[in-house]
């Protein structure tokens, strides 16, 4: 790791404070309503390095410090998927592992781009823990870069997310995984606010990290570097979002530089039913998420095959957040079952040649939906975000492990948990 590499400056999307960087700032400092902090670069032209892993567009990455990685999104344009569906420009960024086509994303998800980038933002000097919460695909993505690089962190994530987790990542010794016994991310998220605020441990801050967005944003800048141009579409499922305003973020960049096209893509965005807070708000045109009693949002969660998006606070009405994104592009949002995903991803794997995840599949799922209602033209420039898939060519971890803690949901809204300091 080298010094600190700070070419950029956040801006309070609310009220437009700008603040430099310590590698952890979650929020502005001035009283007003909930918004983001978005990063400001001090280099306005999109100019890719050399290599092909994330570190290509470290310009536009909120680095403090430099770490090793092989971390890459594939993408290509799709002839299988899009002769299927009928689509004419359709191209996927495939964020999973499939070397033979340029993905090298070890635990098979997008989160390791976050990882990466967001262990990376950290200044050098910086020893305390990073508690992250995850209902699985971050966890994982975590759990393998930190220990990789031997960075301090902990992992509080629900107990049904752990098995998945150990099969595909070696924990090492700087990792710590907390697992919530009969809880939900809500729990996670609870627990991991919890051990954030002891002494020595730091918030990784989920999608108010700058660093998670932008990451993610890499995603984008890696489709205009093989197309030349943004795509008119972009498509993707959503949890917290953090995802869909990674993209649009990157896209109002590459306006900035003037080449590549004058308009952020629309955004097709799609949650798996029956949790789907964000298609509920927007499709009601409401000013903030619907309320939901905990106990029903648990039942909800309980039953979607992609239990990685049942995030159940994304920042739609914050500034900045996706409520302003959809709008901004002439947005739309869909809702997509259990059934419609599963044979998405049965399609997805005869027509490209490979597996998915469910996450992935709810995208795939809108996007067919979208195309048969005429949402998206045939003529259009697509871009679908895969945002996991190949982990069956992932060997399994031939290895024993236990979470370094278990801890009941019921524990959960004590003060303090014994034993986990």
């Amino acid at each position: 790791m080298s010094g600190s590499l700070r070419k950029y400056r956040l801006r309070c999307c609310a009220c437009g404070a700008l603040y430099e960087d310590d590698g952890i700032r979650l929020d502005c400092t001035a009283e007003h309503e909930p918004a983001l902090l978005r990063t400001v670069y001090a280099r306005r032209e999109f100019a890719p390095g050399a290599g092909t892993s994330i570190e290509r567009y470290a310009e536009w990455l909120p680095r403090g410090r430099t770490i090793a990685t092989s971390a890459r999104t594939a993408i290509f344009a799709s002839e299988g998927l899009a002769a299927r569906i009928g689509l004419r420009r359709l191209w996927i960024a495939f964020s999973g592992w499939w070397p033979e086509r340029g993905a090298t994303l070890a635990t098979a998800t997008f989160k390791e781009l976050e990882a990466v980038a967001v262990l990376a933002r950290l200044a050098p000097g910086e020893h305390r823990t990073l508690v992250v919460a995850s209902a699985g695909n971050t966890a994982a993505a975590f759990a393998a870069v930190a220990t990789e690089v031997g960075a301090p962190v902990t992992i509080v994530i629900p107990m049904d997310a752990w098995e998945p987790l150990a099969a595909l990542v070696h924990v090492g010794p700087t990792v710590r995984v907390v697992a919530v016994a009969g809880g939900t991310y809500d729990d996670a998220i609870a627990l991991a606010r919890q051990l954030a605020a002891r002494e020595g441990s730091i918030a990784e801050g989920g999608v108010r990290n700058v660093a998670r967005r932008d990451g993610m944003g890499t995603i984008v800048l890696g489709a205009v570097d093989a197309i030349g141009a943004l795509p008119d579409v972009y498509v993707q499922a959503v949890g917290s979002a953090a995802g869909a305003l990674a993209a649009h973020e990157a896209a109002l960049r590459l306006i900035g530089d003037g080449r590549f096209g004058t308009r952020p893509p629309r955004l097709v965005l799609s949650q798996n039913a029956p949790f789907t807070p964000i298609h509920d708000a927007w499709q009601r045109c409401a000013p903030a998420l619907d309320a939901c009693s905990p106990h029903d949002a648990r039942e909800r969660q309980s039953r979607i095959a992609a239990t990685v998006l049942g995030n159940p606070a994304p920042p739609y009405a914050a500034a900045g957040g996706i409520r302003e994104a959809l709008a901004a592009t002439g947005g739309r949002t869909y809702a997509v079952t259990n059934d419609e995903l599963a044979r998405a991803m049965l399609m997805f794997a005869e027509a490209e040649g490979i597996d998915v995840e469910p996450a992935a599949g709810v995208a795939i799922a809108s996007l067919v939906r979208a195309v048969r209602e005429g949402a998206i033209r045939r003529d259009e420039l697509v871009l679908l975000n895969v945002t996991g898939g190949g982990r069956t060519r992932r060997p399994r971890v031939e290895y024993a492990q236990q979470p370094a803690l278990i801890v009941q949901r019921a524990d959960i809204e004590a003060a303090t948990v014994s034993a986990a300091g």
